[in-house]
């Protein structure tokens, strides 16, 4: 195939093929599709290879994008998967999830005057069509040292620090309080952005890298904390960030109000537990027993999504944790959902694709709107809520300075006075967000956290914590933040780990 030296001014930009939308509403299949082969190499033909790549350094993990682009259109996948795993453990979860018009692509030099190159999908492509062609990682030279890790937490940040582990010579124990591995890209993501068979395929390439996963696994009460500090030379901390921000709205303690990641969460199990019934089922018919992994069942403190068929449903917030409940809420029969957001669409700090997806799919969106309270008696009956602006009406009459700041959250805005008005709700659920969750049983480690509940790391080497032993990334040492930034703290702690104990 002849190339243009110019190939952006006579190939548009083309995602691949979308789902439409009466089809993508009725299930939970990811909404985008996968590039033939000869759309990836048109696609990836169209990078300018710059000489300062600003979308590689826009990337959290810098990942070598125009030159696994090149090896794309060059027909060399398998070196191209090798490269992408270079810089990032888990590059199919984050071409699917990364809000790449903010990053990598948001910087593409393209942007000026033509539309980015789709570095996401070709992501997502290089790597799943690799594993499918038999691809996986080769640690044929690596040399076992002898040194046991473990690894609390089997989210990004806990996979991607085994996977830095294993490609060390070092033996990594994932221990999670879950029933599957991922943490939230299982539980919390939905399907429909990310397949939970992408999770599979990881957990076995994993596995065949020497990782180890204990799960349904507590540590404080299945696993004692002085048996991590006895059995193993060093612990990474991957415990996220898990207590949601309620906002301190009245009446959040009403029945009909939900907190977004438990909503989640209960329908990732619904979905897991559906797929694999459907699974055993075509196994019962092939005339095959084999019985389905006890891990793809419900944990046993599972509830059930909340009948929304015929409801209204409004999600306070507008973050992508808010973009999951929405659109989830649109598959689950919601008759009307909407998102209430106290600053303007451009200020939102969610992926702009995902909030296109959700308009997309019938999400009604009210922006400057600060909710103020819950409405309701027996139940919740609607939002109250007022206009506000941002600081520019500061010390103006006739507007107030809004809570939100004294909640944790961004800025500061204002409301103005007369404005009140109640939406209508069956159902409210809150996505202002999550904190740390420090565990109680960090003090039995000498692990100390700062006032906000985050894992303080001022050891001498990156991610250590007070213990010289005990490391720590991702969203408990640095609040909620992109699975990317989880990715990336797992991979350099991982290294760090492997220096520390090289040295003993």
């Amino acid at each position: 195939m002849k190339f243009a030296p110019f190939q952006f001014l006579e190939v548009p930009r083309r995602m691949p093929r979308e789902l439409d939308v009466p089809i993508r509403i009725l299930g939970w299949k990811e909404i985008y599709g996968q590039y033939e082969p000869s759309q990836a190499v048109e696609q990836s033909a169209r990078c300018l290879d710059c000489g300062n790549p600003y979308c590689e350094w826009k990337c959290p993990v810098h990942n070598y994008i125009p030159n696994w682009l090149t090896l794309v259109r060059e027909g060399r996948l398998f070196e191209a998967a090798e490269l992408a795993h270079a810089t990032n453990p888990l590059p199919e979860i984050c071409g699917r999830v990364c809000p790449q018009d903010r990053l990598c692509e948001g910087a593409c030099t393209l942007n000026t005057g033509f539309e980015s190159v789709t570095i996401g999908s070709l992501e997502k492509y290089i790597v799943d069509t690799a594993f499918r062609q038999g691809w996986r990682p080769d640690l044929s030279q690596v040399r076992a040292t002898g040194k046991r890790v473990a690894v609390i937490g089997a989210g990004p940040a806990g996979l991607s620090c085994a996977d830095r582990l294993a490609r060390a010579g070092i033996e990594a124990h994932v221990f999670d309080r879950y029933e599957e591995i991922g943490g939230l890209l299982t539980f919390g993501i939905p399907p429909f952005k990310l397949d939970k068979d992408v999770i599979a395929t990881r957990r076995g390439v994993l596995e065949a890298m020497g990782v180890r996963f204990h799960l349904r696994c507590e540590i404080g009460r299945d696993v004692a904390t002085q048996t991590l500090l006895d059995e193993y030379d060093a612990v990474f901390l991957g415990t996220g960030a898990y207590t949601a921000v309620d906002g301190g709205l009245p009446g959040r303690e009403l029945p009909g109000v939900l907190q977004a990641l438990p909503f989640l969460i209960a329908n990732a199990r619904r979905v897991l537990r559906t797929t694999a019934g459907e699974i055993a089922s075509e196994r019962a018919t092939a005339g095959d027993s084999a019985a389905i992994p006890a891990a793809a069942g419900p944990a046993a403190d599972d509830e059930s999504p909340p009948e929304l068929a015929g409801k209204r449903v409004v999600v306070l917030g507008g973050g992508d944790t808010a973009m999951d409940c929405v659109r989830t809420a649109v598959r689950l029969g919601a008759a009307e959902v909407s998102c209430v957001y106290r600053r303007d669409e451009a200020s939102m700090p969610g992926s702009r694709r995902e909030v296109k997806n959700a308009r997309d799919e019938g999400v009604q969106f009210t922006f400057n709107q600060q909710p103020l309270r819950i409405e309701g008696g027996d139940v919740a009956t609607g939002v109250r809520v007022a206009q506000t602006h941002d600081g520019a009406h500061a010390g103006e009459s006739g507007w107030v300075p809004t809570a939100g700041a004294q909640h944790g959250e961004r800025g500061r805005e204002f409301a103005a006075i007369g404005t009140e008005q109640t939406i209508a709700a069956d159902l409210v659920i809150l996505a202002f967000g999550f904190r740390a969750s420090p565990a109680p049983w960090l003090g039995e480690l000498q692990v100390a956290v700062t006032e906000h509940g985050r894992i303080r790391v001022d050891g001498g080497l990156d991610y250590q914590t007070a213990n010289p032993r005990v490391f720590a990334g991702g969203d408990n040492v640095r609040g909620a933040d992109l699975v990317v930034t989880a990715v990336r703290d797992g991979r350099d702690a991982g290294l760090a780990i492997a220096r520390y104990l090289a040295q003993g």
